[in-house]
């Protein structure tokens, strides 16, 4: 017999099923950046989500491991890397993006479940060190032009961003495909609580975190707008719901999730002010899931019926 890695703890939940209501939470996010950027942004969805399924099989077929990618991980890992890229990008580097997340980030780390960093995100920062020019070269909704400048650009100066803050709500904004429309995010943000597929601790100890940070730095500005720019702007929202929640980088108990979230949300607003990239929340949650084994042990909860002086 052999006993699977842990935890040993029987759910509802299966593996399929968790995935299937990923892929829902996501739909409003990529019918709302094919609304605003175009047909193109599916084109996008499509070749991250294949290359992705295709470099698992692959990998599994190599290895003679029994196929995994029935079970929707490598579509939501795909998906997931897609709508975080501009519509405009050059599909091969989506393609790249896709084999790197499912071959590099996934399977060599042992598959699903057993992954250190979130694979999308992980691949996310390889494309945008290896072709820093495509991947912050953005399309305008509603214009055919491309535009190098979001709003997170203009706050770098320091500056509020020319965008109204409703409009930095609504996406109408140059940006990824599935980071812009906020209530898209927020829609699958709560189907997922909904399903209790993931829990409220990170993606609130992100979103305050950040928001504090950004009301103690306002870098000149008016903190509370500061603020608000600040969370409705780049990938802070769908990162919030969609990335630092990733089971597997995320820690398990209580008490350490509170704190990963904080930690990644505060470095996404520090690293925004001080950082190479406008947008840092890929590289904040990567470092929050470099610490998140460490948060698990130092706050432990308490054994149950272990009091002060207990026998250990």
């Amino acid at each position: 017999m052999t006993l699977p890695s842990s935890p040993h703890i029987r759910a509802p939940h299966t593996t399929g099923g968790v995935m299937r209501g990923v892929l829902l939470a996501l739909a409003p996010g990529l019918a709302a950046g094919a609304f605003l950027f175009g047909p193109r942004a599916l084109v996008v969805a499509l070749v991250c989500t294949a290359a992705c399924a295709g470099a698992e099989a692959l990998f599994c077929l190599a290895a003679r491991r029994p196929l995994a990618v029935a079970d929707g991980s490598a579509a939501v890992t795909g998906l997931l890397l897609a709508l975080t890229l501009p519509a405009s990008v050059p599909l091969w580097i989506a393609a790249l993006g896709g084999a790197f997340a499912a071959l590099v980030c996934k399977a060599l780390a042992g598959g699903i479940g057993r992954n250190v960093f979130n694979p999308a995100l992980a691949a996310r920062a390889f494309l945008l060190l290896a072709f820093p020019a495509a991947l912050t070269r953005f399309p305008v909704p509603g214009a055919d032009a491309l535009s190098s400048a979001t709003p997170l650009h203009d706050m770098v100066r320091p500056a509020l961003p020319d965008a109204s803050v409703w409009q930095l709500f609504f996406g109408s904004v140059g940006g990824c495909i599935g980071e812009t429309c906020v209530p898209a995010i927020l829609l699958g943000g709560i189907y997922l609580l909904a399903r209790r597929v993931i829990s409220p601790r990170i993606p609130l100890a992100f979103l305050g975190a950040l928001a504090l940070t950004a009301l103690l730095t306002p870098h000149g500005q008016p903190p509370l707008a500061w603020a608000a720019c600040q969370l409705f702007s780049g990938g802070a929202m769908f990162a919030a719901w969609f990335m630092a929640t990733d089971c597997a980088a995320a820690p398990a108990s209580p008490r350490a999730q509170l704190a990963y979230g904080a930690l990644a949300g505060a470095l996404t607003a520090l690293l925004r002010g001080a950082g190479l990239y406008p947008e840092s929340v890929t590289y904040a949650i990567l470092l929050a899931n470099a610490a998140s084994w460490a948060l698990d042990w130092l706050l432990l909860p308490g054994r149950f019926g272990a009091g002060e002086g207990a026998a250990v």
